[in-house]
């Protein structure tokens, strides 16, 4: 599950993943497959209860590694398809996230550029450094960069105007739009994050895994075909030990104790 590249952590049900391959945690083909199997592998740890992702260094994620895919075109050494192969494992990247069977929480330290801001975007919960910026920098090099995503954090417009310019925006204006839970100053980044994930990870591991799935899963749906999804969640939910669990501890006043 570690890796050179992403390192993983467990403590306390929380498991951080860091992101570690400097000078700007750009993404390699092998950083983008190790940040997969890190978030899948979260589905048979039942121990973890809640994820944060963040980035060592000063920058959370630059986005592609265009040093490195210019000087393997220069020498002629990139095999066919392998945009294709590395486009597909990004997107893979982005999707591990989404479909975490735990909350993510996004602790952006740093700049997070294309593919980053579609890693911070993926996030359930995002907090940030003072320090950190969002954008959409491809179309300076003539490339297309992670528009969906960015309309999922920003609305229709403000991710046009990303994708058009190069704009960043500041972590103080995401926090103004209601985007972050937090903005704060750099040193209380993890504080912030390891606050909202020990939270979460006082819940029932089994609601918070279902709400997780829930949550993805109704998106999409319309109001009614939603909260009927919603309902049937809560039904199966009432019948486990956890949530037997739960209810005694609210009518007794202590906190609950949840086995894995």
């Amino acid at each position: 599950m570690d890796s050179p590249e992403v390192r993983v952590e467990i403590k306390d049900h929380i498991a951080t993943v860091t992101l570690d391959r400097p000078p700007v945690n750009a993404m390699s083909q092998a950083m983008v497959e190790a940040m997969a199997a890190a978030f899948d592998s979260f589905d048979d740890l039942p121990e973890v209860r809640v994820a944060i992702l963040t980035g060592a260094g000063k920058c959370f994620c630059a986005g592609a590694d265009l040093k490195a895919r210019g000087a393997s075109a220069a020498k002629g050494t990139r095999r066919p398809g392998a945009q294709r192969i590395y486009s597909r494992a990004g997107r893979e990247a982005f999707n591990s996230i989404m479909e975490c069977p735990v909350p993510v929480i996004g602790a952006i330290n740093g700049a997070a550029l294309g593919g980053g801001l579609c890693m911070a975007a993926a996030c359930d919960i995002l907090v940030a450094s003072e320090a950190a910026t969002f954008g959409l920098p491809e179309v300076d090099v003539g490339l297309l960069g992670g528009g969906r995503h960015a309309q999922r954090l920003l609305g229709v417009y403000k991710a046009r105007m990303l994708m058009f310019t190069g704009q960043r925006v500041s972590a103080a204006e995401m926090y103004r739009r209601g985007i972050l839970e937090q903005c704060v100053p750099p040193q209380r980044l993890m504080e912030a994050a390891l606050e909202i994930a020990t939270t979460i990870a006082e819940k029932s591991p089994l609601a918070i895994r279902m709400a997780k799935r829930n949550m993805a899963i109704i998106e999409f749906m319309n109001i009614r075909d939603g909260y009927r999804y919603e309902q049937d969640g809560t039904n199966a939910l009432i019948h486990s030990e956890e949530s037997r669990e739960a209810v005694r501890a609210f009518l007794e006043k202590r906190k609950p104790v949840f086995k894995n």
